[in-house]
């Protein structure tokens, strides 16, 4: 355990602040702040001196808080000069009184400012907007989708397959027209062709007919469409 050691700085300041505090103190209670309200008013001052000293330290110089260190300084050396026999504790002066009555709305005031006014550092970087709505972190996060090539278009020089062409196909030939048919043969005709289903239960056909009519297949043709 580290010994301690006596700061002379710290020792000054210590006795400092118990004088300007015993001095506020009297000059409260000369006001007609008795009671716990005298001492009040020493805690008021200091805190106010070293809220504005603070603000000077951390944010740089501001007019503001030049302006309430300066108030808050002005209070506490006047009741320290005001107590070495300047004023007569028994007969206030009227500003004395007012000055004091009004004392606590004028800290109030001042540290207020000093605690709840933006510095310059928190001016030039704003805190973000209260009406943004921060997106959930279970909400999932879409897969990027993506584009479509598109159809490659055939140049000259790619290779384009083309269905194969059918080789042209030859005009059907009409039918040749049958050949005049003479009645009597077509009469024979029938005769021979009624024989044959008579003796065989089946129509004729053309070939059987060719071979006992002894005519050419076209005739026999010819014969045969007429019988049907």
């Amino acid at each position: 355990m580290g010994r301690i050691r006596p700061d002379a700085v710290l020792v000054q300041a210590v006795i400092a602040g118990a004088l300007s505090f015993a001095h506020l103190h009297d000059l409260a209670a000369a006001a007609g702040q008795d009671g716990w309200k005298a001492w009040a008013y020493p805690i008021s001052v200091d805190l106010l001196l070293v809220a504005a000293w603070r603000r000077l330290r951390n944010d740089g110089p501001s007019r503001l808080a030049w302006c309430w260190f300066v108030i808050a300084l002005v209070a506490s050396l006047g009741a320290n000069v005001a107590t070495a026999g300047f004023l007569d504790p028994r007969h206030p002066p009227a500003w004395l009184r007012f000055g004091t009555a009004g004392w606590p709305a004028l800290a109030f005031l001042g540290g207020t400012l000093l605690a709840h006014t933006r510095g310059a550092d928190e001016a030039a970087d704003p805190a973000p907007s209260a009406d943004v709505t921060p997106a959930p972190a279970s909400a999932p996060v879409p897969a990027p989708v993506a584009a479509a090539a598109p159809p490659a278009v055939p140049t000259e020089l790619d290779a384009v397959d083309l269905p194969a062409a059918e080789p042209p196909t030859e005009p059907s030939r009409p039918a040749p027209a049958a050949a005049p048919v003479p009645a009597a043969l077509v009469a024979h005709a029938r005769k021979v062709a009624d024989e044959h289903r008579a003796r065989t239960g089946d129509q004729i056909d053309v070939d059987t007919l060719r071979v006992r009519l002894g005519v050419p297949p076209q005739l026999a043709e010819s014969i045969a469409v007429q019988l049907t």
